[in-house]
This record gives C-alpha cells, sequence and structure tokens, in this order.
C-alpha cells in the first residue's frame, strides 16, 4: 500500500485533494500499522506494527503493479485521506522511522488517530459545499476548522486526544446536513441506517434520498439502482455490484468505499471522485 493504489485514476481538482494519499510523500504507514488476516483480501497474515514483506527500503512496494494478482485486493481498496503524508512531513517533520527507530511506535500509535481526524475532514469539506445545509455553513466551517487544528498537534496530544467525543460532535452536525440536504430534495424517509443488506437483490431500486448510514451492503446486488442525494456515510459497499447505479449527489461517499465495489463504465460517481480502474467496461444488467 505504499505508493499510489493501481485502481486510482488522478485525483480530480476540487477541495478534498489535500485529503488524499500522497504516498511518495508518507513513510509507507499504511504497510506497517494495520494488521490483516489471510483472506481474499490479503495473501498473507501480519501483524500490527509490523512491515509488510513485500515493503521495500525505499518504502515502495516489491509487489505495487501485480497487488490484485498476487492476493492483496485489500491494499487497493485502502484510502488514508492524506493521513500518512500528514504524520510523515508534519506530524514528524520528515522524519522517518527506519532512520530514527525510537520515533517509530509513537508514530504508528498517531497514525490510525490522523486517519480518523482527516476522514472527518472529508465529511465536513463536502458538508461545506452542499448548498442546502447553508443554514449550517458558520458550524460546519468552525467544525472544520478545530479538526485541522487537531490535525497539527504534536505527537503526545495526538495520542491523548478524546477522539470519540470529537466524531460525536462531527457526526450530530453531518446527521443535521444530511436531513437538511434530503428534505430540500424531497426525499427523507427511506430509513435504512445500519439495516442489514448483505447480499440483497437492490437492481433497479429507487434508493434516492435514503438514509444509508453504516448499512451493511456487502455483496448487494445494485445494478441500476438510483441512489442519488442518499446519506452513505459509512456505508459497506464491499463487493456490492454498483453496476449502472446513479450516485451523482450522493452524499458522504469515499473513494475507499467505490474501491471496495464493484462497478462499470456506466455507473454515475459524484464528481469529487474517481472510476476504480478495475471496475469492468460494461455493465451486466
Amino acid at each position: 500500500m505504499s505508493e499510489k493504489p493501481e485502481d486510482a485514476e488522478p485525483a480530480p481538482v476540487g477541495g478534498h485533494l489535500d485529503l488524499r494519499a500522497d504516498c511518495g510523500n508518507c513513510f509507507a504507514l499504511c504497510c506497517v500499522v494495520p494488521a490483516f488476516a489471510a483472506s481474499a483480501d490479503f495473501a498473507i497474515s501480519k501483524s500490527a506494527g509490523h512491515a509488510c514483506p513485500n515493503l521495500q527500503t525505499d518504502f515502495r512496494c516489491g509487489i505495487h503493479t501485480g497487488l490484485r494478482q498476487q492476493g492483496f485486493k485489500g491494499c487497493t481498496v485502502y484510502d488514508c485521506f492524506g493521513a500518512g503524508q500528514k504524520v510523515s512531513q508534519v506530524t514528524f517533520g520528515g522524519q522517518d522511522w527506519r532512520q530514527a527507530p525510537h520515533t517509530a511506535r509513537q508514530m504508528f500509535d498517531v497514525f490510525p488517530v490522523m486517519r480518523q481526524l482527516q476522514e472527518l475532514l472529508w465529511y465536513l469539506t463536502e458538508a461545506l459545499a452542499l448548498d442546502p445545509a447553508r443554514p449550517l455553513h458558520r458550524e460546519l466551517g468552525l467544525a472544520r476548522d478545530e479538526t485541522e487544528r487537531l490535525t497539527r498537534l504534536a505527537p503526545d496530544a495526538l495520542t491523548a486526544l478524546d477522539l470519540a467525543a470529537h466524531r460525536s460532535d462531527v457526526n450530530e452536525l453531518l446527521l443535521r446536513t444530511s436531513e437538511l440536504v434530503r428534505a430540500a430534495a424531497g426525499h427523507r424517509r427511506k430509513e435504512r441506517r445500519g439495516a442489514d443488506l448483505i447480499g440483497a437483490r437492490l437492481k433497479g431500486t429507487d434508493l434516492r434520498g435514503a438514509n444509508l448510514r453504516g448499512a451493511y451492503l456487502i455483496g448487494a446486488d445494485l445494478r441500476g439502482a438510483d441512489l442519488r442525494v442518499a446519506d452513505l456515510i459509512g456505508a459497506d459497499f464491499r463487493d456490492a455490484d454498483l453496476g449502472g447505479a446513479d450516485l451523482t449527489g450522493c452524499i458522504f461517499l469515499t473513494q475507499f468505499q467505490l474501491n471496495a465495489a464493484k462497478g462499470d463504465t456506466s455507473t454515475k460517481l459524484p464528481p469529487s471522485l474517481t472510476r476504480p480502474s478495475h471496475w469492468s467496461a460494461s455493465s451486466r444488467r
């Protein structure tokens, strides 16, 4: 995961650019910090805090161009929201954990905290661009400024941060944002928050304005589904089929979610996100 995932295309111009991974300025933290188990996503098991055996001394992945073919699909899905370069270049001032081993443990502890803060910045940045949420723009702006301030804290302060409390405050604002946006579109009644929709047959379903926060859509058939103005924050799209689905105008969707799903060239996406290159060329409707 130490280089830009092979599935990723160039990032579009927009306010989210500083919240995308810049692997060339990161010390391969995603290849070291997380643990993973041998599965359909990873060919081997690895303990947290230990470097992947495919990681080279220059912090590059030795099998980057063939990750999927060699059983490391999970690496091509992962997205740190820019946390890797911020921890590497800002929090630790460009001092890498190999040349300064005494920084390793603290750097590894800071990384997951930073990733969550950067993810919150993604959502807040999107919320500020939503015109129906204009009554909340002042509060959203203050929350974004505070979250950005937290990302600049020293390592000790970051690891001591009450992240759960901050996430709760931001989530309350994002919920209010969702209500305003979906109400303005005339769609606010489909409540599927946290729903178990694993493997669900939702082909062609009208899900406009649905609240799908945290819904389990693993392996769901969403081909041709209409997801415009749906709230998709935290929805699990692993192996969900989005072929021909309409995701334009949906809110709080991330590249991480798209990378985990299946889709094709007829899938309609928000302009801030890119079509994963592993998606098929045509729909299988």
